[in-house]
């Protein structure tokens, strides 16, 4: 099991934020988490908020242990070639520090703003294929040439590579009968997110994910799952919250806090070896 914090980057100023990013690397969580948003999230979505990728490369520079990954990219802000360029980019700053978030995308408050079109679900989860199809060619061939529905290269170089011989790609679908198939296709591991403390649904939706893997013929246990959820208020809900995501069967942890979490890092931090501790019996006894 692995323990993460979602910093989000918003309605903060950058010196703030430098050192969250440091807390959270100092207190020993495994993982820390931006978003991909061109607005701030929330009610008011109004304020600051810094680009993504550009802040992965800044926290790469100013943590030297902590795993770096975005919950998640937007695929359609970016051609897959360009996201390919820049994750490689960030993972030899890090020094293999990275992983890969990508979603489906789509804000419909913002991308009729910048010129976007709307983009029905079904077509976002074919981009969102082809997108994880073209990422793992460019990040592992000498030359890529490619011919999808909406994606084309001809012949493309991509230098340098990644450090890590495997760069992790997270896909995050909830959509049962096609974006979960592209998860079990291509992902090192599932993302998704819950306003709550427990899992929900989202434990059936495992067991989907689960058939999705058997059908494609790869081993479940094979994909990693990770969950994004609310920093509870107290120890004991939190350990009370991280036993019951890894008896669903979650296996990274993404503790979500309310305005990046300052204050929250230290105290739940502390708490790190007893939430690993808890975590490790459920999974023996699951």
């Amino acid at each position: 099991m692995r323990i993460g914090w979602k910093a989000s980057q918003q309605h903060v100023t950058i010196d703030e934020y430098r050192r969250l990013w440091r807390l959270v690397d100092d207190h020993g969580f495994d993982s820390c988490w931006v978003f991909d948003h061109l607005r701030p999230m929330g009610r008011d979505r109004t304020g600051d908020i810094f680009e993504a990728w550009t802040i992965l490369a800044a926290m790469a520079e100013a943590t030297s242990r902590v795993r770096l990954g975005t919950l998640v990219t937007g695929n359609l802000y970016r051609h897959p070639a360009l996201l390919a360029k820049m994750a490689a980019t960030v993972d030899h700053v890090s020094g293999g520090r990275l992983d890969v978030g990508l979603g489906a995308g789509g804000d419909p408050d913002v991308d009729p703003a910048i010129g976007l079109p709307e983009v029905a679900a079904r077509e976002r989860v074919a981009r969102l294929d082809e997108s994880a199809r073209i990422l793992r060619m460019l990040w592992t061939r000498p030359e890529t040439t490619f011919s999808g529905e909406h994606f084309r290269l001809t012949g493309v170089p991509s230098e340098p590579k990644p450090v890590q011989a495997t760069l992790p790609l997270w896909l995050a679908s909830n959509g049962e009968r096609r974006g979960m198939r592209v998860v079990a296709e291509h992902a090192t591991g599932w993302l998704t997110a819950t306003f709550d403390t427990v899992p929900g649904d989202l434990a059936r939706l495992i067991e989907v994910l689960d058939r999705h893997c058997e059908a494609v013929g790869r081993d479940p246990a094979s994909l990693r799952r990770g969950v994004q959820f609310p920093v509870p208020d107290t120890g004991d809900e939190i350990l009370q919250a991280v036993e019951a995501f890894v008896a669903a069967g979650f296996t990274d942890l993404i503790l979500m806090p309310r305005g990046g979490g300052l204050e929250r890092v230290a105290d739940v931090g502390e708490l790190l070896p007893r939430m690993r501790e808890v975590g490790c019996e459920t999974a023996s006894a699951t």
